[in-house]
């Protein structure tokens, strides 16, 4: 079998560590001998046995002369494991194929260039994009410090997300909402802002059957102290952190803090709080994937301000229409289409009866 066909196999087996890894990356392997299949593996987070590991102890000493297929660079260096390195030239792999370099400065090329040394012939490229995309989060992070930030949003066809009286339950249907928790269990922090925080009372959990994460963190974003302590949010189901500014009132902060949340005020003169300077914070706690769930003045900001890479939205077979239903961006919205905001649509898929679309988004820094 060819190396994209061994690849595209080794891609399935890494996303068996999503929800698991962070602030790893996923990564899987495949050791090919004589054409067959001796050993695959799967990272499981941080602490256990690299794919790479795992692999060649399936393969044990069908390992000897094989090729070893993983989508990322094996690492080179002591960790909270010993490096892939190491135990990759101790079982005699004669042939080691990679999707993608690891950008970690620790890494970045020098797993190569030790298996090279080594003798074992290297080689990386299959399926880069694929690979790429896979970990955005984790490749984003290590070179910028910064999340990568995936906004999704649920609306009718025509782009409304709720209807002039309010209500926004639910536009979409189950299958779409179970697939919202899958996005959910790929997160590392869920944010939503404080008008759908009042509307909907969401809990912002992950609820997958398959989940087997930690509780992932729930960011409340409340300006000015809106959301009282009393809702689904403040549960004891995941950690939640409101972002605040001074003009919130210090009573709703001790509110906060009485019912477990950690509250981080930004002391800003602005109504709203520096998404900029939050996403940045999460950042530097190696939360590398962020899942913005609206609502839609809050998104809006975030886009106007450029600080979203991947956008997901639900649409739902109805029309609601009406000046007062609001749409999936509010605020003062771009001047012009020519000063549109630009996407390149990635995905579609049928989700139940809704329709997932998925895009990058592409800006000019």
């Amino acid at each position: 079998m060819g190396d994209e066909v061994q690849m595209a196999r080794a891609l399935a087996l890494a996303e068996r560590g999503r929800g698991l890894c962070s602030p790893n990356p996923m990564v899987g392997a495949v050791l090919v001998r004589a054409g067959a299949v001796v050993g695959e593996g799967w990272h499981e987070g941080p602490g256990n046995p690299h794919a790479e590991v795992v692999a060649l102890r399936e393969a044990g000493e069908r390992a000897l002369g094989a090729t070893l297929f993983t989508t990322l660079e094996p690492c080179g260096h002591f960790g909270r494991t010993p490096p892939c390195t190491g135990i990759i030239i101790d079982a005699g792999v004669a042939r080691a194929v990679s999707a993608i370099r690891d950008p970690n400065p620790v890494v970045d090329g020098r797993g190569f260039e030790r298996l090279a040394a080594a003798g074992i012939k290297t080689e990386w490229g299959p399926l880069r994009g694929e690979a790429e995309r896979q970990i955005g989060a984790y490749l984003k992070h290590v070179r910028t410090g910064l999340p990568l930030v995936t906004m999704k949003m649920a609306a009718s066809l025509d782009g409304k997300v709720a209807a002039r009286d309010g209500t926004s339950r639910w536009i979409t249907g189950e299958e779409a909402r179970a697939d919202v928790h899958r996005l959910r269990a790929a997160s590392d922090a869920i944010v939503v802002g404080a008008g759908t925080a009042l509307a909907d009372d969401p809990s912002l959990t992950v609820r997958d059957p398959e989940y087997r994460g930690a509780p992932v963190l729930r960011v409340l974003v409340d300006a000015r102290g809106r959301v009282p302590a009393t809702g689904d949010l403040f549960d004891e189901s995941a950690p939640t952190l409101v972002a605040t500014t001074e003009r919130s009132a210090e009573e709703r902060r001790k509110e906060w803090h009485a019912a477990g949340a950690e509250v981080v005020s930004y002391g800003s003169d602005a109504d709203l709080v520096p998404l900029e300077r939050l996403f940045a914070d999460l950042g530097k706690r190696d939360l590398q994937a962020v899942l913005l769930e609206g609502g839609p003045t809050l998104a809006w900001t975030a886009v106007r301000d450029g600080l979203v890479d991947r956008l997901v939205v639900y649409l739902a077979p109805i029309l609601i229409g009406g000046r007062g239903a609001p749409g999936i961006l509010e605020g003062e919205g771009f001047a012009s289409v020519a000063a549109a905001g630009k996407v390149e649509i990635t995905r579609f898929d049928r989700i139940g009866r809704d329709l997932k679309v998925e895009a990058d988004v592409h800006r000019d820094r």
